[in-house]
């Protein structure tokens, strides 16, 4: 009974919507449909109805719609810088939901940091411009070279030397 009432009342708006008279809805509001189902999934978490599991796309889904609502206010063409926030929005979930769940999630933590490290350096990459890629590849040879040459033991005859 909820479910058919919950379909026709989507028909409906659906129907209004191309016909013209929720047009805004579809040009300036969307995000919130996005944004709004993220903070009930952490009203209920935090009401304790609701497991710690729900943090997980609670935390993407409130992420990804301010960013997006953010974008449709202020132009698409802060999507070419703002689309790291985006991982940042996985990362909260993850971290999240290591935070408040009941089991040991240690690991979950920081792939959950190291997930919003890379997202934030991604964000500082993509306002620098193509000239941060330069810089990426010279910091990536860098490191190639010291690991291949700079950590080697001397008097080991390990293949990989101990790795990192």
């Amino acid at each position: 009974m909820k479910l058919g009432l919950f379909i026709a009342i989507a028909g409906i708006i659906i129907l209004l919507g191309n016909l013209g008279v929720f047009g805004f809805l579809g040009r300036v509001l969307w995000p919130l449909l996005i944004l709004i189902p993220g903070l009930l999934l952490h009203v209920l978490f935090f009401s304790r109805r609701a497991p710690a599991a729900v943090l997980i796309p609670a935390g993407f889904l409130t992420v990804s719609g301010l960013v997006l609502g953010f974008c449709n206010t202020w132009g698409w063409g802060f999507m070419a810088h703002l689309w790291p926030l985006l991982l940042l929005g996985v990362a909260a979930g993850l971290y999240e939901y290591s935070l408040y769940s009941r089991a040991r999630t240690g690991g979950l933590t920081t792939a959950a940091v190291i997930l919003g490290l890379l997202s934030l350096v991604l964000f500082i990459f993509s306002l620098m411009g193509t000239g941060a890629l330069y810089l990426l590849g010279a910091v990536l040879i860098a490191a190639g070279i010291w690991l291949m040459a700079g950590r080697r033991k001397t008097g080991s005859r390990r293949k990989w030397n101990g790795g990192w």
